[in-house]
């Protein structure tokens, strides 16, 4: 705990600081949310292919990057909110503003009862 997913477009891979936005993610959840130190990991999972509803495929180019946080249950919405806002913010330091269009999006959710780990 926690478990952390990021999955992002590879079109970005350049310009995604992924060590640094880690260290500071991890950094920011401990401080945030209680969890310890140790207990951080992040797995980045870059995607080859981003599909858009609407947008015209001859228009500018898009990403995506959607961070997944697992807790252990008991955290308050207020920490959770926070934790989210903390998580965007990181995003836009650690992405450089220089590539596609930036489509960001995070969630804390609960882990449940049967959530195990070796």
């Amino acid at each position: 705990m926690p478990q952390i997913t990021v999955d992002y477009s590879h079109a970005i891979d350049h310009a995604f600081d992924r060590a640094g936005f880690a260290r500071a993610l991890h950094g920011a959840t401990v401080e945030i949310a209680a969890a310890k130190p140790e207990a951080c990991k992040t797995q980045f999972r870059a995607s080859g292919f981003t599909a858009f509803g609407y947008e015209d495929p001859e228009a500018e180019e898009h990403a995506v990057v959607h961070v997944t946080i697992g807790l252990l249950a008991g955290r308050s919405e207020e920490t959770k909110a926070r934790l989210t806002e903390a998580v965007l913010a990181l995003l836009r330091e650690h992405i450089e503003d220089d590539g596609p269009v930036l489509h960001a999006s995070a969630e804390i959710r609960d882990l449940d009862a049967s959530y195990r780990k070796f």
